[in-house]
């Protein structure tokens, strides 16, 4: 009997292990964490988190996908349990913040994984994306399958702990992206990479040089009182022009009108009969000040009007370090580059029929014998400006040789229109010299320009 009930137990105890136990009916065995920026009745507005009472928008969820074999899928909505969790990622002392926005035209995308995973792809650049203006995009990202997005990119994965998502507003550009801080590892970059140190080290550097020099041109023909006439208020605003030209299309629009500007008046000059008018150098000046701006202004709201109006792919700079935001397309630089375009070609007829007029000319006035430094000014000026110009049309299709020389052909047409209007001109260095009582009393003084020879003479040069 003892023995029965021994191998009865026994039987009882084997199928008592067989047997699965129930399920957890709360579910907190599969629980997920995710990670939220803001609070749960709170979104990104402009970097800020803000109430969703004070939004028209609705409360963020995340929305999950399934990882494959070779990418992720969303043919179905997964749906697992998880909780949020509310806070930005604390990173660790090798790694620092880093914002990416998942929007419509953007270089990134965001998905998190039923694991909790945050996974961020981004544009791989040898392949299947195109560049535009510095920015890169992916191919009609909205229609493209999954399946491609995970050929064309690549991908990190982030855990919880080490990334936080949220709705985001960005009022400025009126987009809404979903919006995610991650902790991405240092990386030291070697100053070795040839890219790295063109953007960081030379391109700066030699951005400074030019803006220096562009400026010294500028106090030179402003400070001297014999400089501050018509042509050297022209080429006061002129370089004026070109300092700003570093940060926008539209000043170096203004400095080709300047240039267009000047190179009128000398033909004029050249052309007309009597130069002896009754208009003063500063009425002059407000005449031909009103036609730069007033052109400048035009052309600069035709190519706005056909940027937001007429541009049909809209680029926009951003994605990972700053918020989105939308930059000229090509149609609105045509419409810029269009009018330089026109410039040139009437300041290069200007040019050719000064010359003319100059051969056929038998006997100078003493007004026509300053203007003749003045015209071999503007055609230095309107040469290399020309040039420069060129080099940044051609920079604009994005191969990095290109680019590279336009940066160094930056730096030289700073550096020669500082030669020609300052250093290349007797008459601007002799009043350097009386000014700065730097100069030698026996310089000599042929080939000044006309009136400084009896400045020369009265000051005992």
């Amino acid at each position: 009997m003892y023995y029965l009930a021994s191998a009865l137990l026994i039987v009882i105890g084997t199928l008592g292990t067989n047997c699965p136990l129930p399920a957890s009916t709360d579910g907190r065995a599969s629980l997920i964490s995710v990670a939220k920026c803001c609070e749960q009745n709170e979104l990104l507005v402009d970097d800020t988190c803000t109430p969703l009472t004070e939004t028209n928008e609705t409360e963020w969820k995340p929305e999950f996908v399934e990882e494959k074999v070779n990418g992720i899928s969303r043919d179905r909505p997964v749906q697992p349990n998880y909780q949020l969790k509310i806070g930005r990622p604390k990173c660790q002392s090798n790694e620092h913040q880093w914002n990416v926005y998942h929007y419509r035209s953007g270089e990134d995308r965001l998905a998190i994984l039923t694991t909790g995973v945050l996974r961020h792809y981004t544009t791989d650049l040898t392949k299947g994306s195109q560049e535009y203006n510095g920015v890169f995009k992916f191919n009609d990202a909205d229609s493209m399958d999954e399946d491609d997005l995970d050929t064309i990119s690549i991908h990190y994965d982030y855990p919880f702990g080490h990334y936080c998502a949220d709705k985001a507003i960005l009022s400025r550009d009126r987009l809404i992206a979903t919006y995610a801080m991650i902790c991405v590892p240092d990386v030291v970059v070697k100053w070795s990479d040839t890219n790295y140190l063109m953007k960081h080290a030379i391109d700066p550097t030699f951005h400074a040089i030019s803006i220096a020099s562009y400026l010294v041109v500028a106090v030179v023909y402003f400070v001297l009182p014999q400089l501050r006439d018509l042509v050297g208020n022209m080429i006061t605003s002129m370089t004026l022009c070109l300092i700003a030209d570093t940060v926008m299309y539209v000043s170096l629009l203004a400095a080709f009108f300047w240039l267009n500007a000047l190179g009128y008046y000398v033909w004029n000059t050249f052309r007309s009969r009597n130069v002896f008018l009754r208009v003063t150098d500063g009425r002059k000046y407000c005449y031909y000040s009103t036609y730069v701006w007033a052109s400048t202004i035009c052309i600069a709201g035709t190519a706005i009007f056909a940027h937001f109006a007429l541009e049909t792919n809209k680029p926009v700079v951003g994605g990972m370090i700053y918020p989105p935001q939308e930059t000229i397309g090509w149609l609105g630089i045509s419409v810029l580059f269009t009018s330089i375009a026109f410039t040139i070609m009437i300041d290069l007829c200007f040019a050719l029929t000064t010359a003319n007029r100059i051969k056929r000319m038998s006997t100078y006035g003493r007004i026509h014998h300053k203007m003749k430094y003045s015209f071999r000014m503007f055609v230095f000026l309107f040469t290399i400006m020309s040039i420069g110009w060129l080099s940044l049309l051609l920079s604009q299709l994005n191969y990095k040789a290109l680019e590279y020389c336009h940066v160094v052909i930056n730096l030289l047409q700073a550096i020669l229109i500082l030669y020609v209007c300052v250093f290349g001109q007797r008459r601007v260095t002799f009043l350097l010299g009386k000014t700065c009582n730097c100069c030698n009393s026996e310089e000599n003084i042929e080939g000044l320009d006309w009136g400084e020879e009896m400045t020369a003479i009265n000051a005992g040069y």
